[in-house]
Order: C-alpha cells, then sequence, then structure tokens
C-alpha cells in the first residue's frame, strides 16, 4: 500500500455526506431493519433446520431486493451457493461488487468479471462484512417489546439482530450511495454477508475460498459487527477474544432415586461437577489456571486502554444491568469484579474467563421433588485472550476435566465451537488519519480504540488470507445495547453517523 497520506478529495463535504445518509436511513432502511427484527432468523446452531424453515433465505432474499432496488452505479449482486462434502447446502451468502470511480468525472475502473477473473493489480479492494443470522430469543424482555416485536423508543430500534448484525448491509451500501452522489473518487468496493456468524462462522471460509480471486486485493476491511465505548464518537476495534464452547456432563445414576433413601451415599452430579469446575477457575476469583489460557498483554494495548479508561471511567463497569436489593433502607448493587477502569477493560478484553451459559439436567422449581438427579450438565462458554490458539484450548480443556473423575462418575466435555482471536496489525498512517478526521467530522470527538470481549472468527480469517490489509472493525453495539441478551437496540443515531464515517475513510484510501 502506497506509505504516503491520501489528500481529502475537494468534492468532499462531510455535512452532506451525512444529510444524504440520514435521508437514507429514514427514507427506507430503518422501515427495512423493522421487518428485519419481525423474522426469527436464528443462526443454524439454535435451528438445526434452517433450510426447511426458510427464515435464513427470506432475510438475505429481502436484503438482496433492497439493495438492488438502490441502483447504486456499477453495482452487481449476487447469492452465492455452496455444499458441504456430503452434498449438504451450507448457509449462504450476499456478494456484491463495485468498480473503482476515479471521481468527478464518474469514470470507472475496470470491475472482475463474473467469471472469477480477479480485481486489477492497479488498486486495492474494500471489502465490507456483515451477517443476517440471529440469536435466539433470551428471556427478561420487557412487555411493550419483544425480540420479534421491533419497536422505536427514545431513538433506538428494539428487536434482535437490528444492531447485530442486520443493519450492516444496509449501512454498507447507504455509504455507497452518499459517494456516489458527490461523485467522490473511491476504491473497488466488495461485500460479504453471510448467514452463520452467531454459529461461529463454519461456513464461511469456504466461501471466502471460492471467492478471493473475486475479493481481489483487499487494502482495508470494514467490519461492522464489532462495539462501542459510547455513543459519542467512532470506536475503532483493536482486538477480539477467542472463544470455546462445549457441555460437560456428569452422570453418577442411570435414573433419579429418592434423595431420602440415596444422599449421602450416592455423590451428587453437582458437587461432583463443582469439584471438575475447580480445575479449570479459581470460583473466589475468577481467574482461570491454566497457565496456557492466558497470555501477555502487548505494551500497546495496556497504553491503549489506559487512553480509554479515561474517557470512559466508571461507565464501564456501571453500564450493566446489575441486581440490587434494599438493605437498612439504602440500595445495595451487585459488584463488578472490580473498580478499576484499567483493570476492567483488559478483564473483558485480554483475560480469559468461564460463563456457564446453560444447564440441563434440572427440573423446573415447580417440578423440583425431593429426588437425587442422575446427571447434571452446563454448557461453558470460554473467551480467551486474542493471542491465544482455540482449537488447542478446547483439546486442553477435554482432558482437563475428563481426566480422573471423582468417584469414577462419567464424566464428558463434548466441544461445540472454537474460534481464534485476533489483535489488530499496525495502524497505517493514512488510516489513523482518516479515522480521527472522519470522527471529529460526523460526532465532533476523535476516534477512540477498543479491545472487545466478544468473537468475529472472519477477522482472524482475514488478517491471515490479507495480512497487509487495514482492519476497520467498529459497531453500534455501545452502553446496554445487549445483543444475544433481552432488549438489544439499535442506537439509530449512532447508526447514521456511524454510515457516514465508515463512506469518508473508503474514500480516503490511497
Amino acid at each position: 500500500m502506497n506509505a504516503r497520506l491520501p489528500h481529502a478529495s475537494p468534492l468532499l463535504d462531510p455535512s452532506a455526506l451525512q444529510a444524504h445518509v440520514e435521508a437514507s436511513w429514514s427514507g427506507g432502511i430503518i422501515s427495512e431493519l423493522t421487518r428485519y427484527i419481525e423474522v426469527p432468523a436464528k443462526s443454524p446452531a439454535f435451528d438445526p433446520d434452517w433450510a426447511a424453515h426458510g427464515l435464513l433465505e427470506r432475510v438475505l432474499q429481502n436484503a438482496a431486493d433492497w439493495v438492488r432496488a438502490q441502483k447504486v452505479e456499477g453495482l452487481t449482486l449476487e447469492v452465492v451457493r455452496l455444499n458441504d462434502a456430503r452434498g449438504t447446502p451450507r448457509t449462504p451468502v450476499l456478494f456484491f461488487e463495485v468498480p473503482a470511480c476515479a471521481g468527478q468525472d464518474g469514470t470507472p475502473a475496470p470491475a472482475s468479471g463474473q467469471d472469477g477473473t480477479p480485481a486489477p493489480a492497479s488498486g486495492q479492494t474494500v471489502l465490507m462484512y456483515g451477517h443476517l443470522d440471529k440469536q435466539p430469543e433470551f428471556t427478561g424482555w420487557r412487555s411493550d417489546i419483544g425480540p420479534w416485536t421491533p419497536k422505536i423508543d427514545s431513538g433506538k430500534l428494539y428487536g434482535r439482530g437490528g444492531a447485530d448484525d442486520g443493519y450492516a448491509v444496509y449501512a454498507s451500501i447507504a455509504a455507497l450511495q452518499a459517494l456516489k452522489a458527490q461523485g467522490v473518487a473511491h476504491p473497488r468496493i466488495v461485500g460479504l454477508i453471510e448467514t452463520c456468524e452467531e454459529s461461529g462462522s463454519g461456513d464461511l471460509l469456504p466461501y471466502v475460498d471460492a471467492l478471493r480471486a473475486r475479493l481481489g486485493d483487499v487494502g482495508l476491511v470494514i467490519c461492522l459487527d464489532s462495539g462501542a465505548g459510547n455513543y459519542d464518537q467512532l470506536w475503532l476495534t483493536t482486538s477480539l477474544r477467542g472463544m470455546a464452547s462445549g457441555v460437560l456432563k456428569v452422570e453418577v445414576l442411570t435414573e433419579g432415586i429418592h434423595s431420602g433413601d440415596a444422599s449421602g451415599l450416592v455423590p451428587s452430579s453437582f458437587r461432583i461437577m463443582r469439584q471438575v469446575l475447580d480445575r479449570l477457575e479459581d470460583s473466589a476469583t475468577g481467574r482461570l489456571l491454566p497457565a496456557s489460557f492466558h497470555c501477555e498483554v502487548p505494551a500497546e494495548r495496556i497504553e491503549q486502554a489506559r487512553a480509554t479508561a479515561a474517557i470512559l471511567g466508571d461507565e464501564i463497569y456501571k453500564r450493566f444491568p446489575w441486581a440490587h436489593h434494599d438493605c437498612g433502607g439504602s440500595t445495595v448493587f451487585a459488584l463488578p469484579t472490580t473498580t478499576d477502569p484499567v483493570d476492567a477493560l483488559l478483564n473483558r478484553t485480554w483475560r480469559p474467563t468461564l460463563s456457564v451459559t446453560g444447564a440441563e439436567g434440572f427440573p423446573e422449581l415447580r417440578n423440583a421433588g425431593n429426588v437425587l438427579r442422575p446427571y447434571t450438565a452446563f454448557k461453558l462458554s470460554l473467551r480467551l485472550p486474542p493471542l491465544v490458539d482455540a482449537p488447542a484450548a478446547v483439546q486442553e480443556l477435554k482432558a482437563l476435566l475428563e481426566d480422573n473423575a471423582p468417584y469414577q462418575a462419567r464424566v464428558t466435555f463434548e466441544g461445540e465451537g472454537a474460534a481464534s482471536g485476533w489483535n489488530a496489525p499496525t495502524t497505517a498512517p493514512w488510516f489513523e488519519q482518516a479515522l480521527q478526521d472522519a470522527s471529529q467530522a460526523h460526532f465532533g470527538a476523535g476516534c477512540g480504540t477498543i479491545g472487545q470481549g466478544g468473537t468475529i472468527p472472519l477477522m482472524n480469517m482475514l488478517s491471515k488470507g490479507f495480512p497487509t490489509a487495514q482492519m476497520m472493525v467498529c459497531g453500534v453495539l455501545g452502553p446496554k445495547s445487549n445483543a444475544h441478551g433481552p432488549n438489544e437496540f439499535l442506537h439509530l443515531d449512532y447508526a447514521q453517523r456511524l454510515t457516514a464515517t465508515v463512506a469518508q475513510v473508503m474514500a480516503r484510501m490511497p
């Protein structure tokens, strides 16, 4: 990539850019996202019969129809479908491409052909990414809203999937339209919208391989599936944790037995579960015990955490919906693991953590009689530091949990997914300047940097496939947006400003 700093196009008017984006959102995107939220298009991990149900297909076709209706100059779009080795259909992807434009005269550069010919070597490509599959409903939604019943309240669009990540394809096209409207020069742009991200992107790599020639020489990746520290500025994601998940099951009986008859003689499967988990986690502190699950935090990331902590302060932990109770006339809130803002940032981005996200073998409370249960099963979600190899961690986790089971109980761990984390490459001078200028233009504040505790498997794949590309990983998942949980919302003003910011950064790419 050319190392010199590019000059902003004299045609680029940030105010006009923002106005065009806002018109796109109010003129159609919000209504499209409302329709999108109404469809329970759950990811394959949560809907094994996704192909028969046709819900992923519906949201994909709705998005494709909308993109075609925008009639973006030079844009071609295709729904790409592949089968696995057994001939079973993979989840489909949406692929679009727009040739480079030389500027005010509108002269386009040659685009890559539909026959898979690579993009011309004379310029680099921007790859825009998003996904359309969703997490399941979860519980605890407000009485006036629900996961599939969208509602706009106080500038927020509530409902499952709008922020994570249904808006991405619509924002990408709106950013393109805004550049076209001003006749601004831009590089070749391709888009890849998948429908398997919430299941670990297991189908994505075959598509990346199949489309590699058509992707071209990717110099900038724009991933609109990440978070924001606040809604006051652009936030660039600098790292993502990895993830390993699976089901840990402890069996001691073949059927339930009266607890008065068996307890004290038959060991509780729940107590054995606690013992086994103690091998993995210090329950007093939450620290994971295996040294291989940790890594050294790069000095640059520590400095960035300090800068971010100075911006966000105690909002880093106060933003969560803490449980509370009355104690002697005072309201007492549950406490975080730390109240030090720097430590809090590093805990959620560079340190491993165990969460139990599901359980089996337990009757509902109203049906819980005096019975010693035959087994206990927990679904484990292990967040790993960005530099730890997730598949290796799964193998170590299995051996750690299964070996030498207490009381010779049957203890099994069945891995369900593993995705290594990601650490962003060094920021090029042109990219740093473009981010700062765009954030100032559309938010009135500089760009912040923040690590994210979640996982986007694609980023690690793309960093390996395009090691020289800059990575604009950003998103709308700011405070209380609550993706995956109840009351997920899309902050509409922030999403519109982010769309304009993305457009401006693309126009600055050398």
